[in-house]
């Protein structure tokens, strides 16, 4: 992999899905009295009749696809380049000035709209989700609370800062952290061990940096939770992600399958493993290594290899989608390879006004690349499939269900990786595939539980939490894998996972679709038109409709209890086993 240059990133050929009818020519989305002008329009505007109404939601949408489009760019271009003060200014000055100033108008604008549809009676099918929504979200308005989340983010922000900026120096070259992930792939455990420690020591430097971060974070949530007259934020959370299919008990029941079920799986595949390795202990730096000895599977060389790859499959698996993965290349909408100053992981971000969307991620030319571009590819097609609503709410869906379409994705996906393998390899990376489902699940379940015990307990104390996550990985980790002598690395271990600084308790959503992707690959598996037809049918939806009724068009069941679970892998060890003999 040739290290990557800072994209210029030209968003100026994205041009609005349909013609502005509110918003005048010559908007400046980072002028602040240009944008709290548009807001209160659409506050005070006169509503006398069926047609005001509608033609008032029409504007309200266009205006808040503008400016989510706005601060979506704004993010891509910092985390696309953390280290260039002058795209961080500009996304700080989005969210220190804008943000806040037009969140107190939203809030009146949604009470409004309230008040409105009481005389104006909307179609209960086509609006019940949004304003169901709406209401939600009025009822959890406050406005101390604005000053608090915007703390938050700017703290977020300094944390992509930091991990961004973590690079060590391995065999003679500066590396990005994404870049030494390859060498856990290496046959040579001498050579995976001493990337696995350079890249740990390297976290720990700024170890008590991102403590401080944590603890600043837990104090603004837990106030905000309390200012909203919610028990703690786990409460708050729930109820401002929409969360109203399912419960924390549910969540918990989730950990408690898990672990029955789920666990013991995992570690029949480590004791293979092990035996494989002919090792005494297995050590972190063990895990994602070929157990034979076999070199990592090297799917491309440069990211254009990954791209045309990608799109290969993606026709494989339904010519238009094919074709709407060769028409975001022509956007020019990827940010895929590593590069210093790059903020570490992967999204897919929705334009919103234009509707198209934009992936980023840290290629470094593993197998892992692949299944990261399948993913967000997933994401994607979401996006695209329901664009053509009217309704900016609705062009999003609930995250349970969008990460049924990424997850999805990649299992469809793996059926056609001769596009980057011979059949032994394409075998090795499904069988790889399946595993890390296995291993997933049970993440999931150590990321969310913690979570669970963070906010129930908002008066930790930094070492508290230490007690707390080893607890919970205790409960979660199999005793084949040995931290002995790596405390301090298993401790804050935690600190990798950057959804618990970034958006708290966006995790169980991994765990839920997971499973929902396995019954969209099994459905597939019997019948692929039909299968992979659902899976888009259901993805058009978008967010108009409740998360059991997408489920239910996908062809799969919402439920994350034993009753789903347990079928779910028992095919899984089925397909296991069939590709170990």
């Amino acid at each position: 992999m040739t290290t990557a240059s800072t994209p210029q990133l030209d968003f100026s050929n994205l041009k609005p899905y349909k013609a502005r009818k509110f918003i005048p020519t010559g908007t400046n989305f980072d002028h602040l009295e240009d944008v709290v002008k548009l807001f209160q329009q659409i506050l005070t505007y006169e509503i006398n009749t069926p047609k005001d109404f509608q033609l008032w939601l029409e504007n309200r949408s266009e205006l808040e696809a503008a400016i989510d489009q706005h601060g979506a760019i704004l993010y891509i271009r910092m985390t696309c380049q953390t280290d260039d003060k002058a795209r961080a200014e500009a996304y700080k000055n989005f969210i220190e000035k804008i943000v806040p100033a037009i969140k107190p108008i939203e809030d009146k604008i949604n009470r409004k709209l309230l008040e409105e549809s009481k005389r104006f009676s909307l179609d209960q099918d086509r609006y019940h989700v949004y304003l169901r929504g709406v209401e939600n979200d009025v009822k959890l308005f406050v406005q101390e609370n604005v000053e608090l989340q915007t703390k938050v983010s700017l703290l977020s922000q300094e944390y992509q800062t930091i991990c961004a900026a973590m690079t060590v120096q391995f065999q003679g070259e500066e590396k990005t952290l994404p870049q030494m992930s390859k060498f856990l792939l290496e046959p040579d455990r001498a050579l995976r061990e001493e990337a696995w420690r350079a890249t740990s020591k390297r976290r720990l430097e700024d170890q008590a940096k991102l403590d401080d971060i944590f603890d600043k974070m837990v104090k603004l949530r837990h106030q905000t939770a309390i200012n909203a007259k919610c028990a703690n934020f786990c409460e708050y959370k729930f109820k401002s992600m929409h969360r109203f299919d399912y419960t924390p008990g549910d969540c918990k029941t989730y950990h408690q399958t898990i672990e029955k079920i789920v666990l013991p799986i995992w570690t029949k595949i480590l004791k293979r493993r092990k035996e494989q390795m002919k090792l005494d202990t297995l050590k972190p730096w063990d895990s994602a290594v070929d157990p034979l000895g076999r070199p990592p599977l090297k799917p491309f060389d440069q990211v254009a290899q990954l791209i045309s790859g990608c799109r290969e499959i993606f026709t494989h698996v339904d010519p238009e989608l094919g074709q709407a993965f060769q028409h975001m290349m022509d956007l020019g909408v990827l940010d895929l390879a590593s590069r210093k100053g790059k903020a570490p992981g992967g999204y897919q971000s929705t334009l919103n006004e234009a509707r198209k969307p934009f992936i980023f991620m840290n290629a470094v030319g593993v197998h892992g690349d692949v299944s990261t571009l399948l993913h967000e590819g997933g994401h994607a097609f979401h996006a695209l499939a329901c664009a053509h609503d009217p309704l900016v709410d609705y062009r999003h869906a609930p995250m349970e269900f969008c990460e049924v379409a990424s997850m999805a994705m990649e299992l469809l996906g793996g059926h056609y990786l001769s596009a980057f393998y011979n059949d032994d390899e394409q075998k090795r990376a499904i069988q790889s595939h399946l595993e890390d489902i296995v291993y997933i699940l049970i993440w999931v379940a150590t990321i969310d539980a913690f979570q669970h015990w963070i906010y129930e307990n908002p008066e930790h104390t930094a070492e508290q939490r230490v007690r707390a996550w080893l607890d919970v990985r205790k409960r979660f980790d199999s005793d084949l894998v040995s931290w002995e002598g790596l405390t301090q690395e298993h401790s804050y271990l935690w600190h990798r996972q950057l959804h618990i600084f970034e958006v708290p308790f966006y995790y169980i959503e991994y765990g839920i679709a997971q499973l929902g992707a396995l019954g969209v690959w099994f459905n597939a598996k019997k019948n692929w038109k039909e299968g992979v037809k659902k899976y888009r049918d259901a993805l058009a939806l978008g967010g108009s409709k409740p998360l059991p009724v997408l489920f239910e068009t996908a062809g799969i069941r919402f439920d994350f209890s034993e009753k789903t679970i347990a079928p779910l892998m028992e095919a899984v060890e089925k397909e296991l086993s069939a590709m170990y003999e």
